[in-house]
């Protein structure tokens, strides 16, 4: 114990001898970076690399730098470079070099240094910035302005107090917005009534209308909880920039005071100011609001009532959600839709417990809205009512349930929807069905167990709803599917063949090709002949069979048709295939009017695909097109091909 101890002590100092070397060797480091970039300043090189200097000299310099830097305040090219570093190197040789070059200089280097002094916020220098107050260049007197503000203190706030009345008028902004910067600071520093004076005198000067709305502002901060009243008025005002200032002050003035006082000016406000009001009051963070927010949609306007629902669903507080079931039972359309929309929207699962409790005591439209949510938030809870709804007398409520039946059930319920297919009283409600069992399989992770639940009923419901559960063997796309799928392409009942077929051609997966080509091989209907070619040219677009065995196909599928468009797309699909042997499948056709174009362009694309591996056959086929080929387009497609291989 006493070794691992003592090794664990001489490893801590070797830490520790570690640590101090690295420190000692970046000291050295940013030392030896300053004295370069002051050599640098010292030499004859060019302004550029100065200014470089500088800006080094602003992340290592320290006070040996400043020496180096003060006489650059009056060079135009490098004034501002040096000013970069003068701002932030600590100590008062800085701030001594700032105010003496701001003694001698005048114009736009004068107004950098003066800049520079308010960004230090050197108190040293308040009585030289009063002093510049007066200057005849009224930049520079701006300048002055805003640096006493950025300084702040009672110095400064006096010198600016007494300047404000007698600034010229070009000059009066500056000087309020100095004021305002002072008063800032005096919040900062809690010292609240100083501010609320400096705020107050801005407010009653003769100064532009924006200073006035910046210090009315800041005044109602400055007061706190004694700010109401003059916020109550802000927002009262005629003065339509006033009232804005008022309503983002409301936003930011804490206390559940003003969430009652803004309450009260909703019930008085102009129409047109309500909904700023009551947007401004959701913003604000305490437990007045959502009761405020509640009390507008039971007996605001329609217009706030729409507002106070969509900052129901933003709060998320779930003392709202009574009022927005209620609200689904409004005369008004756009009242009871937006109360649907919310609750559609709403994140916690509080608002899927009280729907489902009140599902079982509502009647007509409100009933009907409320399952239609139940399905659309896939409340469990609520598969008894929804059940109920599907075998309701009204064909509007049993759409209704079912589609939401579709939205929620699992496969243990399953067995609900196709109850419900077998009673299904129109082809319509079939449909509906049908896609409440698409909706339902395609949300079940178990699609073989899907199918199982659903193929025994292929044998014993009626023609519609064999085809509907046909096409939700589709959306499944399982092996099982596609067997039962097979089996009813041989259907003696045309319905049901038909749609089997119209499956199979859409089947997402190249399993379905054999089937696809049985059909092409044994059916004498064209259209079926028709869909099951085009299912087959698709699943050999998408498919990742070996090209031997497409091209196998494609050869079939060019035999079985004598029709110039189907000809055409078979050709289209064997341009994919980059292989030799899809050339010589090609190269035929080009000598057939009806798709000699089609074969070109297919040719023309294998050649390009085989350009590495088959040279010689590729360039024998640009050729040979390039040659005799009638379209210009297509022999300059040839060119570059050729071009290409040599």
């Amino acid at each position: 114990m006493k070794f691992k101890l003592h090794y664990f002590t001489g490893f801590l100092a070797l830490c520790f001898m570690a640590g101090v070397a690295m420190a000692a060797e970046n000291q050295t480091s940013s030392a030896e970076k300053a004295r370069k970039a002051i050599g640098v300043l010292q030499s004859d090189a060019a302004p550029g690399d100065k200014a470089m200097a500088c800006k080094e000299l602003a992340i290592y310099g320290g006070p040996e730098a400043v020496p180096v830097l003060a006489p650059l305040l009056a060079d135009q090219d490098l004034a501002s470079w040096s000013r970069i570093a003068l701002e932030v190197i600590p100590g008062r040789a800085a701030d001594e070099a700032l105010r003496d070059a701001a003694r001698k200089l005048q114009g736009r280097l004068l107004i950098g240094v003066i800049n520079s002094i308010g960004v230090r916020r050197d108190t040293r220098a308040v009585n030289l910035l009063e002093t510049k107050l007066k200057d005849t260049d009224a930049d520079v007197a701006e300048a002055a302005a805003i640096a006493l503000g950025r300084i702040g203190g009672d110095s400064a706030a006096g010198a600016l107090q007494k300047a404000l009345g007698r600034a010229p008028v070009g000059v009066r902004s500056a000087v309020a917005q100095g004021c305002i910067l002072c008063a800032e600071h005096y919040v900062a520093e809690r010292k609240f009534a100083k501010a609320v004076k400096l705020y107050e005198t801005v407010r009653q000067a003769e100064v532009p209308r924006q200073r006035v709305l910046e210090a009315t502002r800041g005044a109602i901060l400055a007061r706190q909880s004694d700010g109401l009243p003059l916020l109550v008025e802000t927002l009262r005002s005629t003065d339509k920039a006033l009232f804005t200032i008022g309503l983002r002050t409301a936003r930011e003035l804490p206390g559940r005071a003003v969430t009652e006082a803004l309450r009260a000016e909703l019930g008085k406000a102009a129409l047109e100011r309500r909904v700023p009001l009551l947007l401004a009051l959701a913003d604000r963070n305490d437990d007045a609001v959502m009761p405020a927010v509640i009390g507008v949609v039971r007996t605001g306007s329609k217009e706030l009532k729409l507002v106070a629902i969509e900052i129901m669903v933003r709060l998320g507080d779930a003392s709202a959600l009574p009022l927005l079931l209620d609200a689904l039972a409004e005369s008004d359309a756009d009242l009871a839709g937006a109360a649907k929309a919310a609750l559609a929207g709403w994140s916690s699962t509080e608002a899927d417990a009280q729907l489902a409790a009140r599902l079982p005591r509502t009647t007509g439209s409100t009933r009907l809205a409320l399952i239609e949510l139940a399905g659309q938030r896939r409340v469990a809870a609520a598969i008894p009512e929804m059940t109920k709804a599907a075998n309701e007398t009204d064909a509007k409520t049993r759409a209704a349930g079912i589609k939401a039946l579709g939205e929620t059930v699992g496969l243990e319920n399953l067995n609900l929807l196709t109850s419900a297919l077998n009673k299904a009283k129109s082809d319509d409600e079939v449909a509906v069905v049908q896609a409440a069992l698409e909706s339902a399989c395609a949300r079940i992770p178990d699609k073989a167990a899907c199918a199982n639940q659903l193929l025994p009923h292929l044998m014993t419901t009626p023609i519609s709803a064999k085809c509907a559960l046909l096409r939700v063997m589709g959306v499944i796309g399982t092996p099982n599917a596609l067997e039962a799928v097979q089996t009813a392409v041989a259907s003696s009942q045309p319905a049901v063949k038909d749609t089997a077929i119209r499956v199979l051609a859409d089947w997402p997966e190249p399993p379905a090709l054999p089937a696809l080509l049985e059909v092409l091989r044994n059916s004498e209907d064209e259209t079926h002949r028709f869909l099951a070619l085009r299912g087959c040219l698709r699943l050999l677009e998408e498919g990742d069979q070996p090209a031997s065995q497409k091209l196998n196909t494609f050869t079939e599928l060019l035999a079985r048709t004598q029709r110039t468009d189907d000809r055409k797309a078979i050709l289209s699909g064997v341009a994919n295939v980059a292989d030799p042997a899809a050339l010589k499948l090609v190269e035929p056709y080009l000598a057939d009017a009806q798709v000699q174009a089609e074969a070109e362009l297919a040719a023309l694309k294998i050649a390009g695909g085989i350009a590495k591996s088959a040279p010689d056959q590729a360039r024998a086929v640009a050729s040979k097109i390039q040659a005799e080929s009638k379209n210009q387009a297509t022999r300059d497609r040839a060119a570059k091909l050729l071009g290409q291989l040599k």
